[in-house]
């Protein structure tokens, strides 16, 4: 993997640890194990309405496989094994640095390609019908400029449009899918790292020498899609803005002065929001989940030593949240030195 390319997911680590009230307990032994990994770390996971389970594969370890579906708990290419890079020189027509990926309303699956090695962002939609792409778009480098790391998204499946966060030049991009035209809001505050670090054991995780400060990560509809929710991986405040006002060509003054803090959050990597307005928010100094409610009260839902860096979660239609856990702060872009994992690697499951 190219040193520009380690970088960003270098900045891609630090935060606080937050210490919550928790209000529920919850056994350790409640988490299933959906997958697990013995060599390659699971990025992102999504759920399909009929219960199939699809990840993404954490570039970082420059893996063979970048997209799968897990079946009967193994990693099984998806759709095709000619569509991942197994090793080759970035390519066109196969897979190159995804992370993001959500099924839909409509369940169709969704996946943004940062594109770190072949230099072009490009977002994939797949009909898992007939499990194969029905669209792949590419971002031109006003909207995607060299150094973007644009790895979580959120779709508005009944009116077309594709909301994305690029962490490395903090910004909101809105694609509507009907003109194929995007635009991005970027400099405002609410995009931007906080001055926190994230804490794990006590210890500050270090990128570089020094800890990174990672703004807008995680991003989020709610169930109407008519709220964009987001907040920076550094951290401490989740926010709001009405998604009309990308939809309607806002300018960025008007959509800055239109975000407001919904509540309070960890340092986190992952975020997902039921359609009840929750929010369950990776706590990765935590090694746990919390619970941002539709009230704006946070607590602390589920702490396990076996959440060691939760990553990313999924919801599925019969009431399972799905955690995929990496541990992506032993990695050597962290670490500077040699990859300090200790495999195996997860996709844990909890009923909620």
């Amino acid at each position: 993997m190219s040193t520009a390319s380690l970088f960003f997911f270098g900045s891609y680590a630090q935060g606080t640890s937050t210490v919550l009230k928790n209000d529920r307990k919850i056994a350790n032994n409640s988490l299933e194990v959906v997958a697990r990994f013995d060599k390659i770390r699971p990025g992102n996971v999504a759920v399909s309405a009929d219960g199939r389970v699809f990840a993404t594969i954490h570039p970082l370890g420059a893996p063979n496989e970048q997209l799968v579906e897990i079946i009967k708990g193994r990693a099984v290419p998806y759709p095709s094994a000619e569509l991942q890079k197994n090793g080759k020189a970035a390519s066109a027509e196969t897979f190159d640095t995804p992370l993001g990926i959500v099924v839909d309303k409509k369940n169709n699956l969704w996946m943004i390609d940062m594109g770190l090695e072949l230099g072009r962002t490009r977002l994939f939609s797949f009909d898992l019908k007939k499990n194969q792409i029905t669209n792949t778009i590419e971002f031109d480098q006003i909207i995607a400029p060299k150094g973007s790391f644009i790895q979580d998204l959120a779709i508005d499946e009944s009116r077309g449009w594709v909301y994305l966060a690029d962490i490395s030049n903090p910004g909101i991009i809105a694609f509507d899918l009907s003109t194929k035209t995007a635009r991005r809001f970027s400099g405002d505050k609410a995009l931007q790292s906080e001055d926190v670090d994230m804490l794990i054991d006590g210890k500050v995780i270090n990128f570089g020498g020094k800890p990174a400060r990672v703004g807008i990560n995680p991003i989020t509809l709610s169930d109407d899609r008519e709220t964009i929710f987001f907040g920076a991986m550094n951290g401490t405040k989740w926010y709001q803005v009405p998604a009309k006002l990308f939809r309607e060509g806002a300018d960025d003054e008007t959509i800055g002065k239109s975000i407001v803090k919904f509540g309070d959050k960890p340092v986190s990597d992952g975020v997902v929001t039921d359609q009840h307005g929750n929010h369950y928010i990776t706590n990765l100094g935590g090694f746990g989940i919390s619970k941002l409610d539709a009230s704006g009260h946070l607590q602390d839902y589920i702490t396990d030593r076996k959440l060691n860096w939760p990553d990313n979660l999924a919801l599925s239609k019969d009431g399972y949240l799905y955690i995929s856990v990496n541990q992506l702060y032993t990695t050597p872009a962290f670490t500077g030195s040699s990859d300090a994992g200790k495999p195996p690697y997860f996709i844990y499951r909890i009923k909620l």
